[in-house]
């Protein structure tokens, strides 16, 4: 097997937040390519990307370049931005998806990034100690920790086990980076610290939101369903009958009832996990919860 048809193999096999790291991986990676030859052909660097994918502050180059709330989210400055930010959305999407859906990580991953950006925006054209300066945005951070706070605000008690050496509660860990971002703005990147509040305050909505029943990122899943469906062929084929099974169990379709008895049985899951926390859970509990999450 090719290295090509190995890494598709992986990358059809893994989960949604698992694809979203090997896109960024990718793109860092041709990047980075792309950016080294230019520099050993022209001995200067290559901007192309930074100017057409990273987010700018000013609104007169913003407003020709609308992807960019997007695209930034996709860009990493340095190795190390990137690691750090994989790293986290690796453990941290794990730990979301025992608790919500893959369409609704997709939901928190994206919309936190698009609010995430829209703060550094307004940030840099409003607030007095930044208007005068410019800046632009690069990183998945915003996306990353509104799927954080979304888990946390789920579920504040879950408990982590670091190193297999101490216990930390999933709401503590949540609470230093929020206090580190805050701490740094006076001193460095106080746009980008700030975008990284902006997708936290919008996971924690979110998820407020869902408890009450109210999915506020269904209207972004609609649109991703329709512009996906651009880029999906057509299929032709014969036209067949299709005789849908009537009958019911206690009112519900066999299909409804079904999907009622999983619910059911998630729900008791999670409020295990409220209670006593994920490392309670059994072994065949805990695989129920990887499988329907994704």
């Amino acid at each position: 097997m090719s290295l090509l048809s190995d890494l598709k193999y992986k990358y059809n096999l893994a989960s949604v937040h698992e694809k979203i790291i090997f896109v960024n991986i990718g793109v860092f990676a041709v990047v980075a390519l792309l950016n080294t030859v230019y520099f050993l052909a022209t001995k200067s660097h290559l901007l192309l990307f930074q100017d057409y994918l990273a987010l700018p502050e000013d609104l007169n180059q913003l407003i020709f370049k609308p992807w960019t709330f997007l695209t930034y989210a996709f860009m990493h400055t340095s190795f190390w931005h990137l690691l750090g930010n994989m790293i986290a959305l690796y453990y941290f999407g794990r730990i979301f998806l025992t608790f919500f859906s893959v369409k609704q990580l997709i939901n928190y991953y994206f919309v936190g990034g698009l609010v995430g950006g829209l703060v550094f925006v307004v940030s840099y054209n409003l607030l007095p100690a930044l208007v005068d300066e410019s800046a632009i945005l690069l990183g998945a951070s915003a996306s990353v920790f509104s799927v954080l706070v979304g888990a946390t605000t789920k579920s504040p008690n879950y408990v982590l086990n670091l190193f297999g050496v101490f216990q930390l509660k999933l709401w503590v860990l949540t609470v230093l980076y929020l206090i580190s971002f805050i701490a740094l703005i006076p001193y460095a990147n106080a746009g980008g610290e700030l975008s990284h509040l902006g997708g936290a305050v919008f996971g924690y909505i979110y998820t407020k939101q869902l408890v009450k029943g109210n999915d506020i990122g269904k209207g972004f899943e609609r649109l991703l369903v329709t512009i996906t469906s651009w880029f999906k062929p057509r299929k032709k084929g014969n036209l067949k009958t299709v005789y849908k099974d009537k009958s019911k169990v206690g009112g519900y379709t066999k299909g409804e009832f079904s999907e009622f008895n999983n619910q059911k049985k998630i729900d008791v899951i999670l409020d295990k996990i409220s209670k006593s926390g994920y490392e309670s859970l059994s072994a065949a509990e805990k695989e129920y919860l990887f499988k329907a999450g994704k």
